[in-house]
């Protein structure tokens, strides 16, 4: 029970600011992961390949840096608040828009609209709950807030378990309006970052580039590292639901394939608490590389089981160590960036580590079909692959556990 320590040291404004960020996230991944359950629906009713609707998911992380780079900018000169409740709007908005493409063209610009809408979300969202708890609470919040993402993953596919049938994959993109309502609850119960409240009196108003002086090779080094980051999530996630359908031959809106990805993200929610409230006590780094090779051994069961019992227990235990990892990202990146742009820098270098990933589902798709159809096989090689890389990548990087971010600003 003492893992869960933090959350009961909280008092009720920072409970309130904590489920907001993390709602935001949560509804976010439900907007994004609605596609990847309706790829075979889409490609039938616009009579393309399958690999051509991926195409969808590839804008959408493709344009994410925009956002992050648009709304980072705007939140660290007019605040958190104001500026997330915009993002989660204008997300919602284009998520509804989807839902009335007429060809494949306008879906792929309206998804490509929608990613930078998406960018902005993790950054402000992040640094508004890191800048409103203690230190101390910071491991565990960002494991639970990074959890926000599997838990709209599995939002999405039970959506898409309940409604496909009845509504149809346009259907899905009409719920996914459902997001803006988030605003009301921000509006009524979220106060502004304290931080940033306190750093308005102190620092005057400077560029992105001033801000970053000194800072550029930090920078690309947190740009490659949430690239290896995303192609670890994006790689064991994205194309899971087609490996249910292609080689598992499970209906796309049966029992089995909900239950298996029902599994995966009570595997990731678990990975991302444990890990993260861990991290307090090891490091970040440390415990970001043990869950990224543990992993490995993993991927036999994960994607051969054999049964649905084995495959269920494999897609949980694989996504305790992705989503492990990922739950020490949110605040190791708001603590290794300068205060001017805390709210720019760690959402602009994960949502362009998206960019340099977005092609993953896509060259998963190539490799499966080099490989006779065998998503498993690809899926496969590619965490095994990327587990080695990030956990490299984590090992030579600097970590600033514990930093006041009071103390820390110029």
């Amino acid at each position: 029970m003492s893992l869960l320590a933090p959350l009961r040291e909280l008092d009720t404004t920072q409970r309130h600011t904590v489920l907001a960020s993390f709602l935001g996230w949560t509804l976010d991944a439900f907007d994004y992961f609605l596609l990847t359950f309706v790829i075979v629906a889409v490609s039938k009713e616009f009579g393309v390949d399958n690999a051509k609707v991926t195409y969808g998911l590839f804008l959408t992380l493709a344009a994410r840096p925009l956002g992050a780079l648009l709304f980072g900018r705007l939140a660290d000169r007019y605040g958190r608040r104001p500026i997330l409740m915009l993002d989660v709007v204008l997300f919602s908005l284009f998520e509804l828009a989807t839902a009335f493409s007429t060809s494949l063209t306008m879906l792929l610009v309206l998804r490509f609209l929608f990613g930078v809408a998406m960018g902005g979300e993790w950054g402000i969202g992040a640094s508004l709950a890191m800048e409103s708890i203690p230190a101390k609470s910071r491991g565990l919040i960002s494991g639970l807030l990074q959890s926000g993402y599997p838990c709209g993953f599995f939002l999405a596919a039970l959506a898409n378990w309940l409604l496909f049938d009845h509504i149809g994959w346009r259907g899905l993109f009409v719920v996914g309006a459902v997001p803006a309502l988030l605003v009301l609850y921000i509006r009524r119960s979220v106060p502004e970052s304290p931080v940033w409240q306190s750093g308005q009196a102190q620092q005057k108003k400077i560029g992105v580039l001033e801000s970053m002086r000194g800072h550029w090779k930090l920078a690309i080094y947190l740009m490659l590292l949430m690239a290896a980051f995303n192609m670890f999530s994006h790689g064991s996630q994205d194309m899971y639901h087609t490996f249910e359908e292609v080689n598992l031959h499970l209906d796309t809106s049966s029992g089995a394939a909900f239950m298996l990805v029902a599994l995966l993200n009570l595997g990731a929610l678990v990975g991302g608490l444990f890990f993260g409230g861990l991290s307090e006590r090891i490091g970040r780094r440390k415990a970001m590389i043990i869950a990224a090779l543990l992993a490995i051994p993993v991927i036999p069961l994960w994607t051969h089981g054999g049964s649905l019992l084995l495959l269920g227990l494999g897609a949980f235990l694989i996504q305790v160590m992705v989503q492990g990892a990922w739950g020490v990202v949110p605040t190791h990146l708001n603590e290794l960036s300068p205060a001017n742009v805390r709210a720019t820098l760690p959402g602009f270098a994960y949502q362009m580590g998206n960019l340099l990933a977005a092609g993953t589902a896509t060259v998963q798709t190539w490799i499966a079909r080099w490989h006779g159809g065998d998503f498993a096989f690809a899926m496969s090689l590619w965490i095994a692959v990327v587990a080695v890389i990030l956990a490299l990548l984590v090992w030579l990087g600097p970590e600033a556990r514990g930093l006041d971010f009071e103390k820390a600003r110029p």
